[in-house]
């Protein structure tokens, strides 16, 4: 079955099941595997590729560079710029290192990684002009709260953010009480980033009584259970083919009521408001 996908609010459709890098690009050694992965990833439809300035000091915008060569018009780019750079020229200046490093024209979504001290009005004009120069598609944020969001869509322009990257899986699920629901009844997708808990949701024997029942993995159901309501984007990292392989099948696993009961009561979702969770 193909990926699903989800819409931004440019209208632009992007798959729901992606590939991250974090932490791709350190090692030189593993340079020609994690290129292997990601273009496998590409093949099987996980198109979205998310990365960031961050990452291995640009190692791993290196990494995605190799992996799109020759099939960037396939692929859906997104980077990301630390708040150290947000100012207006910094942030062009890192856009276009990232552009450098990942051989490409173009990303198609750029997100603020986080909120630092530079205003967000500064950074959003910074966003504008790279998006009219064509240099980027769309922008967006990345561990924003309801808070941070209202302030930005009250700036002039920062009604055009895209979308809003958060840590999200069964084990942290804070923003199912009120950022979710929010950013839904917009049109603006949260993408999930460490979907499978840094890998901790892989052995979990509670998420493993669920995955028996569908012949799967217990990560595989942590990952179904991400998509299980639409708007959101998933993007695990895997840099060994069998693992992305398995990631890929996640995306065709339809979870039934009681699985998501039984999910529900392992893990019990926010009575209240809670601290967005960062990693």
């Amino acid at each position: 079955m193909p990926i699903p996908t989800t819409t931004l609010p440019s209208c632009v459709a992007v798959p729901v099941l992606g590939q991250g890098t974090w932490k791709m690009g350190e090692r030189h050694d593993r340079f020609a595997g994690e290129v292997a992965a990601l273009r496998l990833g590409i093949e099987l439809g996980m198109t979205l590729i998310d990365t960031a300035e961050m990452y291995a000091s640009g190692g791993a915008e290196e990494v995605v560079g190799e992996a799109i060569a020759g099939r960037r018009d396939g692929v859906f780019l997104v980077s990301k710029v630390l708040p150290s750079n947000a100012s207006r020229a910094a942030t062009i200046g890192a856009c276009e290192a990232s552009l450098r490093r990942l051989r490409t024209e173009r990303i198609d979504l750029y997100l603020l990684h986080w909120r630092g001290g530079v205003p967000l009005g500064e950074t959003v004009e910074a966003f504008e002009t790279l998006k009219a120069s064509g240099k980027i598609g769309d922008w967006g944020v990345s561990n924003f709260d309801v808070g941070d969001l209202e302030e930005l869509m009250a700036l002039p322009k920062g009604g055009a953010v895209a979308a809003n990257q958060v840590l999200y899986h069964p084990g942290s699920r804070g923003i199912d009480f009120d950022l979710l629901p929010w950013q839904r009844r917009r049109g603006i997708p949260v993408m999930a980033y460490s979907p499978l808990g840094e890998g901790e949701l892989a052995g979990d024997p509670r998420l493993r009584a669920v995955a028996d029942r569908h012949g799967a993995t217990a990560a595989q159901v942590a990952l179904a259970w991400t998509l299980r309501g639409g708007g959101v984007i998933a993007i695990p990292k895997a840099a060994r083919e069998t693992h992305v392989r398995a990631n890929r099948a996640a995306a065709d696993i339809r979870l039934t009521r009681e699985d998501l009961a039984e999910i529900d009561a392992a893990f019990p979702p926010p009575r209240r408001k809670e601290p967005l969770a960062m990693v």
